[in-house]
């Protein structure tokens, strides 16, 4: 099978405990679960409907402010931002606008399905991308969202590069999850999306910047 990141010819192989089939990507390191592993709409809204996160939970409140703190703030300080995949409890965009003054919307396919009808300074995605089943055409639509210029702030475990340690991860276990990156991946992502890589903490966040257009005179 063909990579859904790169198009280069994948590796399968079979979970050893559990029915999971994997197509890994030698070139960009892009692991995907098998199309038949994909859950259906109202799967994945059930499931999204058992998080429990929300402004009253501190916990997840600080692990988000966190995120902002190093991911979004040293490369932008204020502006239109949008929560891209927001969910159905929107805490970080309320961080990013009560706590950080940023202009906030949201955007999720489930819970809030108004498309933006303009283009951000900021755009977040937390715990998203992994649940992207055309992960190619979803970052192209963030792209097509973002500013020249503006920032891209993404968070989602790496996945672990030795196979032991993937097929023990439990990341892998929500079935949700269908997709797994690393800072590879998202080397070659920037080339499709035109942003460039300007931070990661190597473990479960990166930062992009889109690219400016210089006109030649």
């Amino acid at each position: 099978m063909k990579c859904k990141i790169c198009g280069h010819e994948t590796i399968a192989y079979k979970h050893p405990r559990f029915e999971m089939l994997f197509h890994e990507c030698p070139f960009c390191e892009f692991i995907f679960k098998d199309d038949t592993l994909y859950p259906d709409m109202n799967t994945e809204e059930k499931m999204y409907d058992f998080h429990q996160n929300s402004l009253e939970d501190q916990g997840y409140v600080n692990f988000l402010t966190n995120f902002v703190d190093t991911s979004v703030i040293p490369f932008i300080k204020n502006g239109d931002a949008l929560d891209y995949g927001s969910g159905p409890t929107p805490v970080l965009s309320h961080i990013l606008n009560h706590n950080y003054g940023f202009n906030v919307e949201i955007y999720d396919p489930i819970y809030h399905k108004g498309l933006p009808t303009k283009t951000f300074d900021l755009i977040t995605s937390t715990e998203v991308v992994e649940h992207f089943h055309h992960p190619i055409t979803s970052f192209k639509h963030i792209s097509s969202l973002l500013k020249e210029g503006g920032i891209l702030s993404i968070m989602t475990l790496f996945h672990p590069k030795d196979q032991e340690s993937f097929f023990n991860w439990f990341y892998i276990r929500d079935v949700t999850h269908v997709g797994f990156y690393t800072p590879k991946t998202f080397d070659i992502l920037k080339e499709i999306i035109d942003c460039d890589i300007i931070d990661t903490n190597h473990y479960r966040n990166i930062t992009l910047k889109k690219r400016e257009i210089t006109c030649k005179k």
